[in-house]
This record gives C-alpha cells, sequence and structure tokens, in this order.
C-alpha cells in the first residue's frame, strides 16, 4: 500500500488498537493460552511443534477475532499458516520474473506466477473475510465475545463511511499473523541448557514455583528477557527485511539511488555484526544484560524500520514473554534421545524452524 490517506488512515487505526497501552487489555487471554499449551504439552509432549505453533494463532485469533477453541479457529489458524508462507515465499526480491521486468504483470492469466496471484489473493482475501464475517454474525446475534474486530466495528471513526472501516479492520486483521520466534526459542534451549537453567533458576527466584508467570512479571525477569532478545538476534525470523521501494531519487552514503528502486534492509548483517567480545555466532544472552558493552536491542530492528515498522510488535513482544517464561517454568526442554538436533529451517523473506 502506497503512502497517502489510505495508509495514513490504516496506520491511525493499527496504532489506536495496537499501542502499549491497549495491549495490556489482551493480557489475560495470552496468559490463559499460554497455560492452554502447557497442558498441551503435558498430555502430548510429542506434538510440541504443532502446539508452539497453533499457541501463537491462538493468541492471533482470540484477540482479533474474540473466537474461542473451536474446529472454526483451527482452520482460520491453518489459513493463515498458509498465508504467511505464501507470503514468505512471494515476498523475495527477484523471485518471479515480473519483478524485474514489470510489464509482465499484463502477461496472460495462464502464466504460472499470474496463476498464483490469483490465487494467493483469494486465500488472503479469505483470512481477512472469513473471520469478520464471524464476528459481525456474533454481534448481531448478541454474542460476540471481546475482540480487537469487535472493539473497532462498535465504534468506527466518525470521518469515514462503515463499509470503508469494515475494509480497513479487515487490513487490520490481515496484518498480524505469525510466530516463528517461539519454536526458535525451543530450539535454541535444547541446545543450550545452561543458558535454560539459569532462566529458569530466575524465575523461580522472582515469581516462585507455585504458579505461572503473568506479563506483569516481565520487568522483574532481566535475564529471561535477555533470552528472548538472543533468540530474536540469533535466528532472525526475516533475516533479510521486507522489501521497500523508493519513491524519489536519494543518496546514502556517496551512493545514488534512483527512484523505483529496490531496497532490502540486511536483518541478518545487523544480527551477526562483527563483535570483539561476544561471537555472533554463540547462543548468548549475556550480551544484552553488559551495561558496558553496547549491543542494539533487537526490539528495535526485528519489527521493521521508520513508518513502517510493525504496529503489533507489543502485541508480539508480551505473546513471546508469556509463551516462553510459562515453557521454562513447566518444562525442561531436552535435545532427542540421539542427541542431535539439526538446525533445520525453512526459507524464504522468512526463516521458520522445519
Amino acid at each position: 500500500l502506497p503512502y497517502g490517506e489510505e495508509w495514513r488512515a490504516h496506520r491511525k487505526l493499527l496504532h489506536t488498537a495496537l499501542s502499549p497501552t491497549q495491549v495490556k487489555e489482551y493480557q489475560n487471554m495470552q496468559e490463559d493460552i499460554a497455560a492452554s499449551l502447557c497442558k498441551g504439552l503435558l498430555e502430548t509432549p510429542e506434538d510440541f511443534m504443532s502446539l508452539a505453533r497453533t499457541s501463537a494463532g491462538k493468541i492471533i485469533i482470540a484477540i482479533t477475532y474474540g473466537i474461542p477453541a473451536s474446529p472454526a479457529q483451527m482452520e482460520y489458524i491453518a489459513d493463515g499458516e498458509k498465508a504467511a508462507y505464501t507470503f514468505a515465499k512471494s515476498s523475495i526480491p527477484g523471485k518471479y520474473l515480473c519483478d524485474l521486468v514489470p510489464l509482465l504483470k499484463y502477461a496472460p492469466s495462464w502464466v504460472s506466477f499470474q496463476r498464483e496471484a490469483r490465487e494467493a489473493k483469494k486465500l488472503f482475501m479469505g483470512i481477512r473475510r472469513r473471520p469478520l464475517e464471524h464476528v459481525k454474525r456474533e454481534m448481531k446475534a448478541g454474542s460476540a465475545l471481546p475482540s480487537l474486530s469487535h472493539t473497532l466495528l462498535s465504534s468506527p471513526p466518525d470521518d469515514i463511511t462503515y463499509a470503508q472501516f469494515e475494509h480497513r479492520v479487515m487490513f487490520v486483521a490481515g496484518t498480524m499473523f505469525g510466530g516463528a520466534t517461539f519454536l526458535t526459542f525451543i530450539m535454541a534451549m535444547a541446545l543450550n541448557r545452561d543458558k535454560q537453567l539459569k532462566a529458569q533458576a530466575e524465575i523461580d527466584a522472582m515469581v516462585g514455583k507455585d504458579r505461572l508467570p503473568t506479563i506483569g512479571d516481565r520487568p522483574h525477569l532481566p535475564y529471561v528477557n535477555a533470552v528472548i532478545k538472543e533468540t530474536m538476534r540469533w535466528q532472525p525470523a526475516v533475516p533479510m527485511g521486507l522489501p521497500r521501494r523508493t519513491f524519489e531519487d536519494d543518496e546514502y552514503n556517496g551512493h545514488f539511488i534512483p527512484k523505483d528502486t529496490t531496497i532490502v534492509p540486511n536483518v541478518w548483517a545487523i544480527a551477526y555484526e562483527a563483535d570483539d567480545k561476544y561471537d555472533p555466532e554463540s547462543f548468548l544472552p549475556e550480551r544484552f544484560l553488559d551495561e558496558a558493552h553496547y549491543i542494539p536491542d533487537p526490539s528495535e530492528w526485528i519489527f521493521g524500520f521508520g513508518r513502517r515498522i510493525c504496529p503489533g510488535r507489543y502485541l508480539a513482544e508480551n505473546s513471546v514473554f508469556i509463551l516462553t517464561a510459562s515453557i521454562l517454568t513447566a518444562f525442561d526442554v531436552f535435545p532427542p534421545e540421539c542427541g542431535r538436533i539439526v538446525q533445520e529451517f525453512r526459507q524464504g523473506i522468512g526463516r521458520y524452524v522445519a
């Protein structure tokens, strides 16, 4: 979506709905889903990959649409995962020839990338529209549960029509699928038992052993927060960032950048910048606790940059924290019995544990 009135309206809506103050309203819901994840892992620990992925999706579906655990919720989560994979694959610059030769966007409909584009559009419109229609039906019946969509649809701004607002709510909801960091955390803990034990000891000391952590405990768990930051740095979910396009000629450090140039932020290079004190290849949460040695906080660059920074970052940070802290409290994470962990990731614009 290019800069303009519509883009500004979308961002205003997103910032209103996902501000640091507003996301506090969703904390109980996030904590309940984290507790449910722990229960599921106790019952079927062999399903941890599926449970971890769906827990991130449950948080998004519950907060965005107020849809509780149900077959419909799982269907929307599955669609969201498929959409995330499609987006990751299609967003790689140069993936399709039409990226390099724009005139090819007028190619016949039977060309392969045109077919893929139609299928992707249908998928994305579906994950925006169908859950929202569910909320509207529940609102009409008077049985809608609290949710972001319910709140926004109940009080649309005065300066736009309901139809315009509804479209923007679909845009808001459609931007909220994601969550590779949690599975990366599981891998990191299995590979770094000493860091896991240190984080667990901090939770035991600050929270105790008779309850699960809450998001309110987050400020009191610096080492757990450092583990999360290191997880984001060690394996960035979007290692090359999202492509941008210059809308006018520009210059940076003496380099001329013409209008309509595709710019790809190298997030991986930021994460793995050479450091004399801390090896970037090693998993070392301590690097973020060293006040004498500044290292950029991953939350400053992992969610994007500038005006297009991810508006859901505060919600995402809370979700990752509560899932991570709950797992550390309730479980020990070990490598498989063979003792060997294959660090395998599915690649696209995003990077996911395979």
